[in-house]
């Protein structure tokens, strides 16, 4: 089993609750932090120490207060700790349950479950812990597993996204076409943009670009 375990998470209560059932699978360590900077710097000082951590749970949303942070979210921490540390084992606990979201946690950062918080919340964590000790498998909280099958798999591209955030800013497709060039993304083109944005229309089912947008931020692109 893991030996030295960090969770990131904000609320006191939930962490108690985290320890309590961790405690259950005999770790032998198991730290906390409430802050998304001080987790990855305690990641960092773990390895210099040659006493690292071999897991980290972390929560998505973190509340902001008086104190600044550089990380003020568990997907920005995600992606600087999978950048850092490409071999630790990690696992979201959330109530997010946004498809793209959990799709983009898995497809670009690597994580390795991802449990939903719930009123099993705590009973599939030990269930996730214990699936992927030892082994690539992942686990996934059965709730929001609809996230990962193909009929629900959104395809889409960074660019797609600028483009959609585009029009939500009331952008024409003539300035979109300069605001690509300038990032030097391509194509850049007027009928390509006009093409995209058809063919995410139609992939979405949305009626108009307004329609679009909605949709967009209901799933959680933008």
């Amino acid at each position: 089993m893991f030996n030295k375990v960090l969770i990131a998470e904000d609320m006191d209560f939930i962490n108690s609750g985290i320890k309590a059932e961790l405690a259950k699978l005999e770790i032998k360590q198991i730290d906390y932090v409430q802050y998304c900077d001080e987790a990855l710097l305690k990641l960092k000082s773990a390895r210099l120490n040659n006493a690292p951590f071999d897991l980290l749970i972390s929560d998505l949303s973190f509340d902001k207060d008086y104190l600044k942070q550089k990380i003020n979210s568990g997907d920005e921490l995600i992606k600087a700790v999978r950048s850092e540390f490409p071999n630790l084992k990690i696992i979201v606990f959330s109530v997010e349950d946004k498809a793209f979201r959990i799709q983009t946690l898995f497809n670009e950062h690597k994580i390795n479950a991802y449990v939903w918080k719930s009123r099993e919340g705590l009973r599939e964590l030990k269930k996730a812990i214990q699936k992927i000790y030892n082994s690539e498998s992942f686990y996934i909280s059965p709730q929001v597993a609809y996230s990962l099958t193909k009929s629900q798999a959104i395809e889409i591209s960074d660019y797609d996204i600028f483009l959609i955030e585009c029009l939500s800013k009331g952008y024409l497709q003539e300035e979109i076409s300069s605001l690509l060039k300038e990032k030097k993304w391509s194509p850049t083109s007027i009928s390509t943009i006009e093409k995209r944005l058809k063919a995410l229309k139609e992939h979405f089912n949305a009626s108009n670009p307004t329609h679009l947008v909605s949709l967009a931020k209901d799933l959680g692109l933008i």
